[in-house]
């Protein structure tokens, strides 16, 4: 159960999505969803000073939240399945791979320091909430409208971005995945592959993911409906200036930065996307 305090905090978002007309109440109760369901679990990754279910529960709740909006608009048209498909195959994919990872390494870097104070922790749980609604936005609001228009040449670009980004994250994950189980690696950096190319290949890849997912969705957008532009704004702002590349670009150059090969590799290597702008 929840504190007492977040309780009342949920009542109530909940109370205020009543008075609300039907999609903005059904997004309002998909957030209050979300933030109880993370600060839930908050309270036990605290209590058991862990980080291992972190990554899986942001993945577990935007599947939850993608399907249940489907379910609340019952509209139920091909681009709403289609979109819920493709946040399923994303979800599942990057979910089992990031929770397999963590209990490889036993620990995740980001939080030393963090897992141990509860109220750091919380904040951390608490961005994660803001993260999933925000990156999920563009689905939700998809899934909850009414009115609908046939396939058109946005739904397939976006959907090419997403695919394109999809099996950009995939790849990368797994040749790094490899890289770093194989004993001869040990203590070096990857720069095979995409990697090659990109020095952060996997997050190019999700932000990918979250634009075509936008554009599609954007198909049917009216109004301030568009401000869900915000989406891989937002992923793309997160991972290129607050918990992505800049927390792993500081733990590399702590490690490899006076390794003349890394400095190359760094000279030469497009932080990002594959050509130097």
């Amino acid at each position: 159960p929840l504190p007492p305090l977040l309780e009342a905090e949920v009542a109530i978002l909940i109370s205020m999505g009543s008075a609300l007309s039907s999609p903005l109440r059904e997004l309002a109760q998909g957030a209050a969803l979300d933030f109880a369901l993370q600060w839930s679990l908050w309270a036990l990754a605290a209590f058991l000073k862990t980080e291992r279910f972190y990554d899986l529960a942001g993945s577990v709740t935007c599947l939850l939240l993608a399907h249940l909006t489907l379910q609340w608009g019952k509209a139920m048209y091909p681009r709403q399945q289609i979109q819920t498909g493709l946040v399923t195959l994303w979800g599942l994919r990057l979910g089992a791979f990031l929770f397999l990872r963590i209990l490889r390494a036993g620990r995740d870097r980001r939080f030393n320091g963090i897992r141990e104070n509860p109220r750091t922790f919380f904040i951390y749980w608490t961005i994660q909430g803001v993260w999933v609604f925000l990156t999920l936005l563009p689905t939700m609001v998809l899934n909850l409208e009414k009115h609908n228009k046939p396939l058109g040449m946005r739904d397939y670009v976006g959907w090419s971005i997403w695919t394109v980004g999809f099996i950009t994250e995939a790849i990368a994950d797994q040749q790094k995945w490899r890289f770093q189980t194989s004993p001869d690696n040990m203590g070096k950096f990857i720069q095979s592959g995409l990697w090659a190319y990109s020095r952060h290949p996997n997050y190019l890849g999700e932000i990918m993911q979250s634009l075509g997912l936008f554009v599609s969705a954007s198909s049917i957008f009216q109004g301030a409906q568009h401000i869900c532009v915000i989406s891989p704004l937002f992923v793309w702002f997160m991972l290129n200036y607050v918990s992505g590349i800049p927390v792993l670009e500081r733990q590399a150059m702590k490690k490899w930065g006076n390794n003349l090969a890394f400095q190359q590799y760094v000279k030469n290597t497009p932080v990002l996307w594959p050509l130097k702008i």
